[in-house]
């Protein structure tokens, strides 16, 4: 990202929906990304009670195969496809970085979400992937594991934490990005291969 993407030109609200396009070719999709960023470390709240054990335990050097599980069952549902365009070798090289971080939550002993961070752009840390399970989804474990990704994220005391998301993730993603403190600065369209084939 270029320093001058660190001035928003949106308002702390969402950026406005996207308008209707006109029709696009069979095979083609437009993908909506809007980049959100924190600037600081939002003021610490206490954690929100858990019933269920939870714990969060970061996967040191990812074997591809656990990392390949991971994304596919967080991202299926989300048409998240540009890691599965990755040979093994070229996904290792990201996931087993020493500047890449991947935490696994697990609930009740069972993988329930993961978290990536991405330090290897200066002193800005990326949230370059970060979701839950089918199965977890809407017991209030999202919350839980942005708010500890961003503790995590800001222990490193970087310039900024930043986040993109699109009109394929989650319908609550933007929102739950913005509750968390982050503020959208970028929006932008891009026409893309429907990856589904």
């Amino acid at each position: 990202m270029r320093d001058d993407d660190k001035v928003s030109p949106f308002p702390a609200a969402a950026p406005a929906a996207p308008r209707a396009s006109a029709p696009l070719p069979p095979g083609k999709l437009e993908m909506v990304i809007t980049y959100l960023q924190l600037l600081h470390a939002p003021v610490s709240r206490p954690p929100v009670r858990r019933a269920e054990p939870i714990a969060i335990i970061r996967a040191r050097r990812p074997t591809v195969s656990f990392y390949r599980y991971l994304y596919d069952a967080v991202g299926r549902a989300w048409m998240w496809y540009e890691r599965r365009q990755l040979d093994d070798a070229a996904l290792a090289a990201i996931v087993q970085h020493a500047l890449v971080e991947v935490y696994v939550m697990y609930v009740d002993g069972v993988p329930a979400g993961y978290v990536e961070l991405d330090r290897r752009q200066g002193n800005d840390i990326e949230l370059a992937y970060f979701g839950l399970m089918p199965e977890f989804i809407g017991r209030g474990l999202g919350r839980y594991l942005l708010d500890w990704a961003i503790g995590r994220a800001f222990e490193h005391g970087p310039d900024r934490l930043w986040v993109h998301t699109c009109n394929f993730d989650h319908p609550g993603a933007l929102a739950s990005y913005q509750r968390a403190g982050f503020q959208a600065y970028r929006q932008e369209r891009n026409i893309i291969d429907d990856p589904r084939g």
